[in-house]
């Protein structure tokens, strides 16, 4: 699998295994189907169940998807179950390893967690490509979250979403800081951030865990990496060092909250205590129901050029159904034009079609549109690194806890480096 750099444009554990239907678990009691002139004879429903971890305000989105699917397909119905994205790690390995569980779902909001469950053989190898009705038209979908999920030239995954990370806003902060409108580049983007501090308010909030990850936005405005093109580390180069110093100065100055979960980071933009935030576009409909005078804005302009996060979420098939063929036709309505252009205008999503990039309606939609602008400067996360899911657990999340916390930014650099490269099997 290739190192993908780029995005373009049109990107209780028992109990759960116990509360989901095994896989290709059929339906009891179908409805019969009448046939005119003669007498009714019942019609087999394939039942599939879906777990996933869409639980944020885009939830009600994913719902209405599956909803419309089971209103316009007789012979086909799925449960979708939604589940806190740690749960599912922990439940749904080993359920799909032992073929158990459900017959779809999204494993993770981290796209290199496909290589987690080919180790223990738990996917399915789609095979119903093409451009047919009922198949997967991968070459119509966004080609860096295909190349993601595709191993040795087998496809795996479709993807759930496909999304950029752009700036919110508080306009009223804004206008009461005397500031007319967003940073335009990294300098003003962090000199607002400390205009906009005070009275119980982060001119910045990002965040450090159990969210898509962020810090890489900031250390890629300034030209720093975690990873070179060999996915060697360069978190202790000189750049990288500067960078991360740079931004942890900020937590420091408490411009920037420290160690906040992304739930909690959405919850103080929410209650209008920070004034900027990096997110995407599941967040939007939860501001403005609280009431936040929302603006949306790329993400400020690098020293090397516009940049941001690209983040799509897998949606696989355990290896374990025994409905392949009605599974693979799910993920081919899922992915279809319809289905992507009804999702997109429910979620602010960018559909994860590139041929719909000319849709007048969704071109129309102010959060659509502007998250789909980012998406040729958009970059996947470590994609394509080797144990990327183990680097970002044991490498690069507890270096940016360790920074944030006032330990040596360079020693701990180091340490992470280390790590890394032991993780990726790096001898650079």
């Amino acid at each position: 699998m290739r190192i993908a750099r780029s995005l373009p444009a049109a990107a209780a554990l028992a109990a759960v295994t116990l509360t989901l239907t095994a896989c290709g678990g059929g339906a009891d009691d179908p409805p019969d189907a009448a046939e005119p002139g003669g007498p009714s004879e019942p019609t087999e429903v394939v039942e599939l169940t879906m777990l996933t971890g869409f639980t944020g305000g885009d939830r009600g989105a994913y719902e209405d998807l599956v909803a419309t699917f089971n209103e316009t397909h007789d012979t086909i119905h799925v449960t979708m179950e939604i589940q806190p994205w740690d749960t599912i790690a922990q439940s749904l390995p080993a359920a799909w390893a032992t073929g158990q569980g459900p017959d779809l779902a999204t494993p993770s909001f981290d796209p290199n967690i496909i290589a987690k469950y080919l180790e223990t053989d738990s996917l399915l190898a789609l095979d119903a490509i093409g451009d047919g009705e009922e198949q997967i038209n991968a070459d119509k979908l966004a080609p860096a979250a295909i190349d993601a999920f595709t191993v040795d030239g087998t496809l795996y995954a479709v993807p759930a979403n496909v999304a950029t990370l752009q700036l919110y806003y508080n306009k009223a902060l804004f206008d009461a800081a005397g500031l007319d409108g967003p940073p335009a580049t990294v300098d003003e983007f962090r000199e607002y951030a400390k205009q906009l501090t005070g009275d119980g308010v982060y001119g910045l909030s990002v965040g450090e865990r159990e969210t898509i990850q962020m810090w890489p936005i900031l250390q890629w405005l300034d030209g720093a990496d975690i990873v070179d093109d060999a996915g060697c580390s360069v978190l202790d180069s000189e750049a990288s060092i500067e960078s991360l110093s740079t931004w942890a100065g900020l937590v420091k100055e408490q411009v920037m909250p420290v160690g906040l979960t992304g739930a909690e980071s959405d919850s103080l933009f929410a209650a209008g205590q920070a004034a900027m935030q990096l997110n995407g576009p599941w967040a939007a409909a939860g501001y403005l129901e609280a009431g936040i005078d929302l603006g949306v804005a790329p993400v400020p302009t690098g020293v090397d050029g516009d940049v941001t996060l690209a983040s799509t979420v897998p949606l696989a098939i355990s290896a374990g159904t025994e409905h392949p063929a009605e599974a693979q036709q799910f993920l081919a309505w899922w992915t279809g034009p319809e289905a992507q252009r009804q999702f997109a205008l429910a979620s602010g999503f960018p559909p994860v079609r590139t041929d719909l990039a000319d849709d007048a309606e969704l071109n129309a939609n102010e959060v659509v549109s502007a998250f789909a602008a980012a998406l040729p400067s958009a970059r996947l996360y470590l994609q394509g690194v080797p144990n990327a899911s183990r680097v970002d657990a044991e490498a690069y999340i507890p270096l940016i806890a360790q920074i944030t916390r006032g330990d040596d930014v360079a020693q701990a650099a180091g340490v992470a480096s280390a790590t890394l490269n032991g993780l990726t099997g790096c001898e650079g």
